[in-house]
C-alpha cells in the first residue's frame, strides 16, 4: 500500500472548483458559511502562527471548520491556508515536501507515514471519524451478491487509502487472492463514475460522494468497512500534523483541536445545520448530505482522548493496521510498538477537552 496515487494538478483544480460551485448552489448559499462567524468561545489575538492545512471532502467536522471559517474567527491574527487533496496518499505526498503543516488521511496511510521506509515525522492528534457504511463495495446491479461472487472481476480503489486496506482485508477473509482472483485497478475517486460508465470496472471500494454516484447508476453494496469494522480491522480519518509544527505552536493546536470538538458537537446535535456547511463544500443537497453522517461515527475531545482512541487504543490499531500492512508488502518492516505509540499525541484533544 506505499504504492501511492498520483493525479494531475490542473483535474484536481477543476474538480474543487466545480464542487464549490455546485455546493453553492446544491446548498442554497451564494457564499462560505464563514461570513458573520464568531468564535464560540473567546478568540485569542496573540496566536500568529501561520499554519498549512490539507483537507478531504470527506463529510466530517474538518469540513465545518473550513467552511465555518472557524479558525480564523478564533485565532483572527493567525495565518490559516487550507489545500484541498484528492486522497491520503496525496497527503502523505504533501508531508514528504513538508507543504504543509496539518493535514487528514484515513489510519491506513498515517500507519505507512510512520513505518519503514517513510518514517514521516508526524503524529495522529485527532480522529475525524470512525468509518463504517461510508466507504463501502458498490457492484453493477445483479453481479453479484458477496465479494466471492467478484472472483474474475476488476474492482476500482484507490491504492494507499483505508477503502483499499478494508478491501483487502475483505479478500483476506473470503480466502482470495488479490493477484489471481481479481483486478485491482488504482483509481482516484472522481475518476471511477467515467470508468463505470465506460463498462471498465466492474466494482469499487469507495466513499461519498463518488459512491452515491455510482449506487444511483445501477449500483449495489455488498459489503463496507462497518463490515470490517466488525471483524476487528476498524478504519478511521485522521488528523495529523508535523510534530516540529505541534512543539513549536501548542497554543494553536489547542485552538484547533476546540474548533474541531466544536464542530463535531454541531453534527452530533444539529445534523441538519452541519448538512449545509457539508453540502456546500462537496457537492450535494442539503438532503443527501445529512445522509451522508450515517456512515461514520463522530468522536467529542473527552472520547479521543481517553482510552478507547487517542489515549491508547490508537496506537494499537495503528500497530494492528502495520502487520497487515507488510504481509501486503506495502510496508518494509513494522516498527517497534512504541513508534506508533509516540505517532499518537492526545495532547491537543486533552486541551479541548477541559
Amino acid at each position: 500500500m506505499t504504492r501511492r496515487t498520483t493525479f494531475l494538478a490542473s483535474a484536481t483544480t477543476a474538480l474543487v472548483a466545480a464542487l464549490a460551485l455546485g455546493g453553492c448552489v446544491e446548498s442554497g448559499r451564494s457564499s462560505t458559511g464563514a461570513e458573520g462567524t464568531e468564535c464560540p468561545w473567546e478568540a485569542d489575538e496573540s496566536i500568529e502562527t501561520m499554519a498549512r492545512i490539507g483537507y478531504q471532502n470527506i463529510p466530517n467536522g474538518d469540513l465545518l471548520v473550513k467552511d465555518l471559517g472557524l479558525l480564523e474567527a478564533c485565532m483572527p491574527n493567525a495565518d490559516v491556508q487550507w489545500t484541498s487533496f484528492a486522497s491520503g496518499a496525496d497527503v502523505v505526498q504533501a508531508y514528504g515536501d513538508p507543504s504543509i503543516d496539518i493535514g487528514l488521511m484515513g489510519s491506513s496511510p498515517a500507519t505507512q507515514s510512520l513505518s519503514e521506509p517513510l518514517q514521516l515525522p508526524i503524529s495522529v492528534v485527532w480522529v475525524h471519524d470512525v468509518i463504517g457504511a461510508a466507504e463501502s463495495l458498490v457492484v453493477r446491479g445483479g453481479a453479484a451478491d458477496d465479494l466471492e461472487g467478484l472472483e474474475g472481476s476488476s474492482i476500482a480503489v484507490p491504492f494507499g487509502s483505508t477503502a483499499h486496506y478494508s478491501l483487502l482485508q475483505a479478500l483476506q477473509d473470503a480466502d482470495m487472492s488479490e493477484a489471481e482472483d481479481v483486478d485491482l485497478i488504482n483509481l482516484a475517486p472522481e475518476n471511477m463514475p467515467a470508468a463505470w460508465q465506460g463498462g471498465e470496472i466492474d466494482a469499487a471500494w469507495v466513499w461519498n460522494p463518488v459512491l452515491s454516484e455510482l449506487l444511483a447508476d445501477d449500483g449495489e453494496i455488498v459489503l463496507s468497512s462497518a463490515d470490517t469494522a466488525e471483524a476487528g480491522k476498524p478504519t478511521y480519518d485522521l488528523g495529523t500534523a508535523l510534530d516540529s509544527f505541534v512543539e513549536e505552536n501548542p497554543e494553536f493546536m489547542v485552538q484547533w483541536a476546540r474548533a474541531q470538538d466544536h464542530a463535531v458537537g454541531i453534527l452530533q446535535d444539529d445534523p441538519a445545520t452541519a448538512a449545509v456547511s457539508i453540502a456546500a463544500e462537496i457537492g450535494v443537497s442539503v438532503e443527501e448530505a445529512q445522509e451522508l453522517f450515517e456512515g461514520y461515527e463522530y468522536l467529542r475531545a473527552e472520547q479521543q482522548a481517553g482510552p478507547d482512541a487517542l489515549g491508547g487504543k490508537m496506537a494499537e490499531d495503528l500497530a494492528t493496521t502495520a502487520d497487515f500492512l507488510l504481509s501486503q508488502g506495502g510496508i518494509e518492516a513494522v516498527a517497534d510498538p512504541q513508534v506508533y505509540a509516540e505517532g499518537v499525541d492526545a495532547t491537543p484533544a486533552e486541551g479541548a477537552a477541559q
